[in-house]
């Protein structure tokens, strides 16, 4: 059975689309298609405003029509979401606040945040999927697949564009627990070490420390000791990417069961992995200004019922 894509013959700008380019907003109208093609089709006129042919950086008004042709594609995205009712369950389970301007959910690891990279759709698909009335639905930030915690999706462009302005001005606080190999000294409560993207032959990405690379800076702080083990609160400065994993694994107290900058041996020797476990990194608070109000606005993540049943094991 196949799924058709959903058509937009004709479009009415309204405030959430005001002032953004005609081509992003088609890119998340067709989300499956290849941007050549979306791009052919303003090219050649096919797609237009107000019955005007346009440019792709052509910036949206209010009251603009886009008229887009029909488009009709399988989409493989819907139908293996369709099928993964214990995922879209899970998701709805992972709401811990929400409003009219940001829905926030405590992702649970294991799940990719959107497709790509070989991912063939992440939360922002399923969640497009479980609220088809909403007409704006974009991720505020980004969180690693095996990372669990905070994400925030934003069902505003206006509440989008505020955080992420917060973000660039160093607005949003953000904290993070860890457990680590190792116990942690004292002594050591910050990093700043640039970071660098490498990507491997097989198109792996991977982040190292280098001279080359940008400015990133960690806060850590000690939580708790074990026999071979640290629980730590961690709170990035900066927001590169892998930051915390990278900056943990340099000083030589690798987060346990991080498959990427980890240690598998020592992995192996404190329990055997399976499947209902992941990274030992939770984004586990958030403190920002919403985007309405203006007031403060903080709130915690709890830790997976799993990642405590491990913890008590050490």
């Amino acid at each position: 059975m196949e799924f058709k894509k959903k058509i937009y013959k004709r479009l009415v700008i309204d405030d959430n689309m005001i002032n953004r380019r005609v081509d992003n907003i088609i890119f998340n109208l067709y989300k499956n298609v290849p941007k050549s093609m979306i791009y052919r089709l303003i090219r050649t006129g096919k797609i237009r405003i107000n019955t005007q042919k346009i440019k792709p950086f052509y910036k949206l008004k209010k009251g603009d029509i886009v008229h887009l042709p029909l488009i009709n594609i399988t989409n493989e995205v819907k139908k293996k979401i369709i099928l993964c009712k214990t995922i879209k369950k899970t998701i709805l389970s992972s709401i811990i606040y929400e409003d009219e301007f940001l829905v926030i959910i405590n992702k649970p690891a294991g799940i990719a945040v959107h497709g790509g990279s070989g991912v063939k759709f992440g939360i922002i698909e399923i969640f497009r999927h479980i609220r088809p009335k909403n007409k704006y639905l974009e991720l505020v930030h980004r969180l690693d697949r095996e990372t669990s915690g905070i994400l925030i999706i934003a069902k505003k462009y206006s509440s989008l564009k505020e955080l992420h302005e917060q973000w660039i001005n160093n607005k949003i606080k953000k904290k993070y627990i860890s457990i680590v190999h190792g116990h942690w000294p004292k002594s050591q409560i910050n990093i700043t070490q640039p970071l660098l993207k490498k990507f491997h032959s097989s198109k792996k990405r991977a982040v190292i420390v280098s001279n080359k690379g940008k400015f990133a800076k960690t806060f850590f702080l000690i939580k708790k000791y074990y026999t071979n083990t640290t629980s730590m609160e961690v709170t990035p400065i900066t927001g590169r990417t892998h930051q915390i994993r990278v900056h943990s694994s340099f000083l030589g107290f690798p987060i346990i069961f991080d498959e990427r900058y980890g240690d598998n041996k020592l992995d192996k020797l404190l329990f055997k992995k399976n499947k209902n476990i992941s990274l030992f990194l939770h984004a586990s608070s958030i403190q920002f200004k919403h985007p309405d109000n203006k007031k403060n606005f903080f709130i915690k993540a709890p830790l997976s019922k799993t990642w405590i049943n491990y913890e008590k094991k050490l």
